[in-house]
């Protein structure tokens, strides 16, 4: 049962999520979280840092991640067919009209509306992220006291990094990583 409703959950996921990875955040949040209660917010977070990190597309990945935590290796089997499933239906369908009739003026229009829709999904998607943790978790009070002062430093130094050197974001994972472990040891070693 538990198969089969991943499945189904990450075939949703996979049927509209247009714009890649970043876009079908949103979607599996409402799947795993909201609607069939499989990861909380935090574990969420972790699950799109994994997603993120690990070779391969996150909706994927992701769809690997939930499938195993929740119903070991069948799960993940079933999760994971789920989501690539529409993708290689869609893609193969796409690619036939595209090469048949890509000189159309309706098929470019077709694309070029689609962008504006997929820049709100992945604004929505990260803003989804970044506000759980900006705040001390636990607390249950998102205010002014209860920022965590080194996330939003992390999140501000790599964001500037990334915007005005162009560093690879894996070497910015990593510093940040670091950084936080780093801090994270010193406050253990202090107290």
């Amino acid at each position: 049962m538990i198969c089969w409703q991943l499945f189904l959950a990450f075939l949703q996921i996979g049927a509209f999520s247009f714009g890649g990875g970043y876009a079908a955040i949103p979607l599996i949040q409402a799947q795993v979280i909201d609607k069939y209660g499989w990861l909380t917010q935090a574990d969420f977070a972790d699950l799109v840092t994994i997603a993120e990190m690990t070779p391969g597309p996150v909706a994927v990945n992701a769809a690997t991640f939930v499938g195993n935590l929740t119903a070991g290796i069948p799960g993940a089997v079933c999760a994971t067919l789920g989501v690539i499933l529409p993708s290689c239906i869609f893609v193969t369908v796409l690619a036939f009209l595209y090469v048949k009739y890509r000189n159309l003026k309706l098929m470019q229009g077709i694309l070029k509306s689609l962008r504006p829709a997929v820049v709100a999904m992945i604004l929505a998607a990260g803003l989804k992220i970044l506000l759980p943790a900006l705040f001390i978790e636990g607390t249950g009070n998102a205010s002014f006291a209860n920022i965590s002062w080194l996330t939003l430093l992390l999140f501000a130094g790599a964001l500037a990094v990334l915007r005005k050197w162009k560093a690879s974001p894996i070497k910015v994972m990593l510093a940040c990583g670091i950084i936080s472990l780093a801090v994270e040891s010193i406050k253990l070693w202090v107290s």
